[in-house]
């Protein structure tokens, strides 16, 4: 029997990478997934997909930033499937640059998705686990959550500490309601992720990380199916994957 068989996940930036891939996962395992992003007409495609290979699916748009969608995703999960199991917050964006050069619009949407959009949909998705009296919280971070180098990604690098530090506030908030943290910590993995920063000088500081072989989103899928697919006696709270040849 597969192992998250009669469960229900909802996973944000599911449109592509790590997020795609982590919805394919979870659906193999026999989740029901309910997949969310910004491009309706990705998500459709994957939809297809999973529906394709027997899964149950829901396709949700979503900009996470906006508070009152964040809270509609999890509301419409409910709804459709009667509960939610594992949430993974995967909506992210990676828009290097020195804060000497003053891109504040871009930092601006860093916070906004990498780490309010994080807390909206966690706000809304911990009442409905407190109702079933569990649940599990996935948070997708960086290795920049954990080291800071001279590649631009001081502002990055922020809000993925701030992911960090909102993980471990939660597992220990949650200790009594029975729902699990885990938050997953990739390095250089291969998404469209770098394509997004603007700032040329930052994408030069990355040549040496894409020279290498890099993870792939299925790599990161796969660890998050692992931790949420652990007895309920098992927390596995942080999981830091970097590819086998990345330096730092």
């Amino acid at each position: 029997m597969p192992k998250l068989d009669g469960k229900v996940a909802v996973v944000t930036g599911a449109s592509s990478g790590i997020g795609e891939a982590t919805a394919e996962a979870l659906a193999a395992e026999g989740a029901a997934v309910v997949v969310a992003a910004r491009r309706e007409d990705r998500l459709a495609d994957l939809k297809g997909r999973i529906e394709g290979s027997g899964g149950r699916v829901l396709a949700a748009g979503c900009d996470v930033t906006d508070e009152s969608q964040a809270h509609g995703l999890i509301q419409k999960a409910e709804e459709e499937f009667g509960k939610i199991d594992v949430l993974v917050n995967n909506a992210g964006v990676m828009l290097l640059s020195t804060v000497g050069k003053g891109l504040s619009e871009q930092w601006r949407q860093m916070f906004e998705v990498n780490v309010l959009g994080l807390l909206y949909t966690t706000d809304a998705a911990l009442e409905v686990m407190k109702r079933q009296g569990s649940g599990h919280i996935v948070n997708v971070s960086s290795l920049a959550g954990r080291k800071v180098t001279r590649d631009s990604s001081g502002v990055y690098a922020g809000t993925k500490f701030a992911v960090n530090a909102i993980s471990e506030g939660l597992r220990q908030e949650l200790l009594e309601d029975n729902i699990r943290v885990t938050v997953v910590e990739p390095g250089a993995v291969e998404t469209e992720l770098p394509d997004h920063i603007t700032d040329e000088e930052a994408r030069e500081s990355l040549s040496g990380l894409m020279s290498l072989e890099r993870l792939q989103a299925e790599d990161i899928a796969g660890a998050i199916a692992y931790a949420v697919t652990q007895p309920e006696r098992v927390s596995v709270n942080e999981i830091l994957i970097r590819p086998t040849q990345q330096p730092v």
